[in-house]
């Protein structure tokens, strides 16, 4: 292993790359996986390698939903085992009812026990999904196979890193699928109910803190979420954050933008795009 100095300007940046080549070699993660992470690490950048408002709002929303789900599940891949195990690992000590379960794109059996025994080591037992038992219909990959103890019987799954076709199935299903991606453009982003446009690591240790907050009333099982809004918020504090660099400045940027192209049209009765420019209503 390449020794990297914490005082390194890119130190969490390249111990992350550290940890995913790694994988790798285990495989426990797959080629596509990094090229996906790349993908993310640019549109990290974007951001500013930061939480927005936007993205705090959400992930606090998201702790509330699974606070209060039944059957609460965080389907989990081969990079969010090797970058976000002790992570997860503290989100169930935190929620016992939440569960764990190995769902895979590139699926064989070997690499599915890599996972568990990974995820096993960082203290989450059980681990469902090694020996899934049932097929979502309409999906002709692998991610269709699930555990009847688990995604099959949830009613909010938690899905990081995930891909927009199962995140359809899921919905269709009638389960409430909470989504961690960077990109606020992608399908799967735009497909879950509640998406969370922040960094793997920074989104699950906010959920983790908010979840352990004492429990406090609300006056619905499920806080409605304005899901156009959070995703147009994103794009803007990329664009605005892409406009300052190009002008040779920096800093932090709060904003609220208009809808992604794509998504629905939020409703302002319960609080939409042009009330949200004056004052959030997840707050």
């Amino acid at each position: 292993m390449t020794e990297i100095s914490p005082s390194h300007p890119r130190y969490r940046s390249l111990r992350t790359r550290q940890l995913l080549a790694e994988a790798a070699r285990d495989g426990v993660v797959v080629p596509e996986g990094l090229l996906a992470h790349g993908r993310a690490e640019a549109f990290d950048y974007f951001l500013g390698e930061r939480t927005t408002p936007s993205a705090a709002r959400a992930e606090r929303t998201a702790a509330a939903w699974l606070f209060h789900a039944r059957h609460p599940i965080v389907s989990v891949n081969g990079n969010v085992a090797a970058l976000a195990a002790p992570q997860i690992a503290a989100l169930a000590a935190a929620l016992p009812k939440l569960r764990v379960e190995v769902n895979l794109f590139h699926r064989t059996p070997g690499r599915a026990e890599r996972i568990a025994r990974l995820l096993r080591s960082a203290g989450i037992s059980p681990v469902l999904g090694v020996h899934p038992d049932v097929r979502l219909p309409g999906l002709p990959s692998d991610r269709a196979w699930v555990d009847r103890r688990g995604i099959a019987r949830a009613d909010v799954c938690l899905v990081p890193l995930e891909d927009g076709d199962r995140t359809q199935a899921l919905r269709a299903r009638g389960v409430r699928v909470i989504s961690i991606d960077l990109n606020p453009m992608s399908r799967t982003s735009r497909t879950a109910d509640l998406p969370i446009i922040d960094e793997l690591g920074r989104a699950l240790a906010r959920i983790d803190r908010e979840v352990r907050r004492p429990p406090r009333s609300t006056p619905v099982r499920f806080v409605p979420f304005d899901r156009a809004t959070a995703l147009s918020s994103a794009v803007r504090a990329m664009e605005l954050r892409l406009r300052r660099a190009a002008k040779g400045g920096s800093g932090r940027v709060r904003v609220v933008g208009r809808p992604v192209r794509g998504t629905e049209r939020p409703n302002r009765r319960a609080g939409g795009t042009k009330r949200s420019r004056r004052r959030s209503p997840h707050r």
